[in-house]
């Protein structure tokens, strides 16, 4: 446990939202959509991790995987699908406020996501009101569990990782944090369970 925990990182999807665009909306696309499952699968597994890393757009990511051929629907109508999938879960984000303004806490988020659906999912649920930066894989290139992006994001803290907390609902990323050297590392399972691993960091209320 740290001795005085003054930086906080989380993940954004599966923590705080639901996740920007999981194998769960991909299912429900192709549903919705009418996909061949198989070849969009195959297609989004190939560029995805570009559209991540900022290499590429969002309108390409679609273009390359849905429009490649003509279909009775826009690419706004599927840029629009996308964005509906981005859901609040279970109330983290309220308590992660509550607990920032209890302990003066600095809250980072580290994240893979695109640039579109970042940009979205920060304006629509006002997730810079907790958050006081975003270091995403489509701002840094990086995509979690590099190693290099927890230190981009620590030195952007100027924190140390001792002192600070890694919040994360995937047990690679909440491993890779730990190897680092975070005192404290939470794989997200529930509101109630990661509240009381926060408190027994020194963050309780």
């Amino acid at each position: 446990m740290p001795a005085h925990t003054r930086t906080l990182f989380t993940d954004i999807g599966g923590v705080l939202l639901t996740n920007g665009w999981d194998h769960q909306s991909r299912a429900l696309a192709v549903k919705t959509f009418h996909l061949d499952a198989a070849d969009y699968d195959d297609r989004h597994h190939l560029i995805f991790d570009l559209y991540e890393a900022g290499v590429i757009p969002l309108d390409v990511y679609i273009d390359r995987t849905v429009l490649y051929r003509p279909r009775p629907f826009t690419r706004d109508d599927f840029r629009r699908f996308m964005f509906e999938q981005s859901q609040p879960l279970d109330g983290m984000f309220n308590e992660l406020a509550r607990l920032k303004r209890r302990h003066g806490l600095q809250v980072a988020a580290i994240s893979n996501e695109g640039r579109e659906l970042t940009e979205y999912r920060i304006r629509t649920f006002a997730l810079d009101t907790v958050i006081d930066f975003f270091v995403s894989s489509c701002f840094t290139g990086l995509r979690k569990p590099d190693p290099r992006i927890f230190r981009m994001a620590l030195d952007l803290a100027q924190a140390s990782p001792a002192e600070s907390v890694y919040l994360d609902d995937r047990a690679l990323f909440v491993e890779t944090a730990a190897r680092l050297g975070f005192g404290t590392t939470i794989q997200y399972q529930s509101v109630p369970q990661t509240l009381a691993a926060l408190a027994a960091a020194g963050l309780g209320d």
